[in-house]
């Protein structure tokens, strides 16, 4: 399980479900150790009024001066039941009871403490309580026997856990409901530091603004300063590749001045040399450099472009510097579709399949988008309705400085292309158009507000 909000929520609720549940049986065993000394307390009031109740005519004969004052004892097989022995024999017991004697326990006191035993009675087990009475001068012991019927101690605790279980378990939910409320409260932070990531996404912001808790501000004052050295490591990439740009590119075109010279002076081998050299350089140069701003501006996660604007600008240049050839470039792509791509990089990577399909097409280019593979990838098909290439140039030509046929490039514009996607994140092939010509399918990483 990856969400830690949920590992927090099911943990709290096992615990609190687990202590509850020890709770409830700690409760319920101390309910029934009370009712049970209850039971037997009752029991000894109940024992001392029949001893007292007990006297011996004249005749010797055992009788009670009354009726004990619990109804109980009275009713037939109620529960409640008293039984007068002696050496054996029954000499007395309870309207209530009928049956064989009651039995007590091997090894039962033979004093006359009070003693409780648990034992067999006419309706179930019965709880008794029994002691040793010498009356007059005999010397035989009359044994007073008082019972009740543990069936009664068990419907009371019966009684006890129905409440006892819906109490706890009311209280189980309430604690767990509060429980994930606290947790979805204290998870609140994080999804504000998200929204805020997600406008530093779409550049909206620069830096992740906010009032957080001081346990998670030090972690947004860490994230603050890592987007602020990010920007400013970009802003320095690009600036040195500007500046070695800049640089060679000056040396070049004072070793292109001398090719020409020596052209002019009638030295073509020479000439045909550093023409050579200096255009192989350029095109290194400038392939090197494109993919030196690409790595980064991948770094910066401001990135949030309009694929629809950015091939809108690019037709619109290449429309100028094509003008003398009549076809026409359709822009199919949707308003609301955006890139996680510098607008720069974007621009770089359609102008150069563009302006390859400028140089092929007869009427017509095509940019759309198509379905893509994952689905934080948005496919954009670049095609015309030119004569295209066969299968096996397809792989070919995304090389570096290779070409197919005769054609007068450089043999980096699709390496570019290739480069720039990769380090974006995305893909690049070829395939066969519908309009006849080639088809150049870009997959480039979909802005987080398509996503979400």
């Amino acid at each position: 399980m990856r969400s830690l909000k949920m590992r927090l929520i099911i943990v709290a609720a096992a615990w609190i479900a687990g202590g509850v549940a020890v709770a409830g049986l700690l409760l319920s065993t101390a309910f029934r150790d009370f009712l049970v000394t209850q039971f037997y307390d009752q029991l000894h009031v109940n024992l001392d009024e029949l001893e007292r109740l007990v006297e011996i005519d004249s005749a010797g004969a055992l009788k009670l001066k009354s009726s004990l004052s619990d109804p109980r004892y009275s009713a037939h097989l109620s529960g409640a039941y008293w039984e007068i022995q002696k050496g054996g024999k029954v000499l007395a017991r309870s309207p209530s009871l009928e049956g064989p004697p009651l039995k007590i326990p091997a090894g039962a006191g033979e004093n006359a403490q009070t003693h409780t035993y648990r034992i067999e009675g006419p309706t179930g087990g019965l709880m008794i309580a029994e002691r040793l009475r010498w009356f007059g001068e005999d010397l035989v012991p009359t044994r007073i026997i008082i019972g009740t019927d543990q069936n009664a101690l068990d419907r009371e605790m019966q009684k006890f856990n129905y409440v006892l279980l819906w109490a706890l378990g009311g209280f189980s939910l309430s604690l767990i409901a509060a429980a994930v409320l606290l947790l979805l409260y204290a998870m609140r932070p994080f999804a504000q530091l998200r929204r805020a990531l997600a406008q530093v996404r779409t550049g909206d912001s620069s830096a992740i603004k906010g009032i957080f808790p001081e346990e998670v501000q030090p972690l947004i004052d860490d994230l603050n300063n890592l987007l602020a050295s990010s920007g400013e490591q970009m802003v320095r990439a690009r600036t040195q590749a500007g500046n070695i740009a800049h640089g060679l590119k000056s040396s070049l075109a004072i070793l292109v001045d001398e090719g020409h010279r020596f052209k002019a002076k009638g030295d073509e081998d020479a000439a045909a040399v550093v023409l050579g050299e200096a255009k192989r350089m350029r095109r290194q140069i400038d392939y090197h450099i494109a993919r030196a701003r690409a790595a980064a501006s991948r770094r910066n996660p401001q990135q949030a472009t309009s694929l629809s604007d950015s091939a809108d600008n690019v037709i619109a240049a290449l429309e100028r510097l094509h003008r003398d050839r009549q076809f026409t470039i359709q822009n199919l792509i949707p308003a609301d579709v955006f890139v996680g791509c510098e607008a720069e990089d974007l621009e770089e990577i359609l102008a150069n399949i563009v302006d390859n399909a400028c140089k092929f097409a007869r009427k017509t280019i095509r940019l759309g988008v198509v379905k893509a593979g994952p689905r934080k990838l948005v496919g954009v098909a670049i095609e015309d309705d030119g004569p295209g290439l066969p299968a096996e140039a397809w792989d070919v030509v995304l090389d570096v400085g290779e070409q197919w046929g005769s054609s007068d490039g450089s043999g980096l514009g699709l390496a570019i292309v290739r480069d720039l996607t990769q380090l974006y994140g995305g893909s690049v092939h070829l395939d066969r158009s519908d309009l006849g010509g080639l088809k150049v399918i870009l997959e480039l990483p979909a802005h987080s507000t398509m996503n979400s």
